[in-house]
């Protein structure tokens, strides 16, 4: 059970619920990752104990944010193996919860954790960021965006803010040098619409992994022509 004492322990520390309910969810996703991992790569962190760790701990850290906590609707960009869309609605069932990712092998793996796991309200999306951006279905209309993806700040913005509803929050999960990419980032931010309310430093329980959580809340709509066409927000990154 000392995987239970982890995720307790940091749900504890965000003031979140945890038990035996969604500790077994996060056991089953584990064992997904590592048998579709042989087929479809999803991640490197195979290990048991590093999954817990750098994967689920990890995403379920993004609720270290208290605005998140009252929001219902929500987006993960770039989600791959579901980090950390799925860890979020393990953690907080009633929250609605969409899916995205441009590699269908990944969507149909997600589609099996969301079976599989039994969860509900659960929507994954094949496809772009910057298509899904201009459809009225989805363009501002989330209370949170959420990204683990790997792309510097200045094109996440240009990702994910259009997704926001006015007065929402974008939470960009990164690494623990943030300093120069948040300062080429906040001019973009600011053409988006967004404005950088705050860093927040994150530790991971049983661990020396330092993360940041870059907080930016929507206060105006996003101008019609963002996002740009694909391909043209990495090319040609908004300054």
């Amino acid at each position: 059970m000392i995987y239970y004492d982890m995720l307790k322990m940091a749900s504890d520390n965000e003031g979140l619920d945890f038990d035996e309910d969604k500790y077994n969810k996060f056991i089953k996703y584990k064992e997904l990752i590592q048998e579709w991992n042989e087929k479809v790569n999803l991640t490197a962190i195979t290990e048991d104990e590093e999954i817990i760790k750098k994967h689920f701990i990890d995403s379920l850290k993004v609720f270290k944010i208290e605005e998140l906590k009252k929001c219902k609707r929500f987006i993960d960009i770039g989600t791959g193996g579901g980090f950390p869309g799925v860890p979020m609605k393990i953690m907080n069932p009633e929250c609605e919860m969409y899916l995205l990712d441009s590699l269908n092998k990944r969507i149909n793996f997600l589609n099996e954790v969301v079976n599989q796991l039994g969860l509900e309200n659960v929507h994954t999306m094949h496809g772009r960021a910057e298509d899904y951006a201009k459809d009225p279905s989805y363009r501002e209309g989330f209370d949170a965006v959420v990204s683990r993806a790997v792309a510097n700040l200045t094109v996440l913005s240009e990702f994910c803010i259009p997704y926001l509803k006015v007065g929402g929050y974008f939470v960009a999960l990164k690494g623990p040098a943030i300093d120069e990419e948040l300062t080429d980032a906040k001019k973009a931010i600011s053409i988006l619409g967004g404005r950088v309310e705050r860093i927040e430093n994150v530790d991971i329980e049983g661990s020396d992994l330092k993360h940041n959580l870059v907080v930016i809340k929507k206060i105006k709509e996003t101008p019609k022509k963002y996002p740009r066409k694909a391909g043209m927000v990495t090319k040609n990154p908004l300054k």
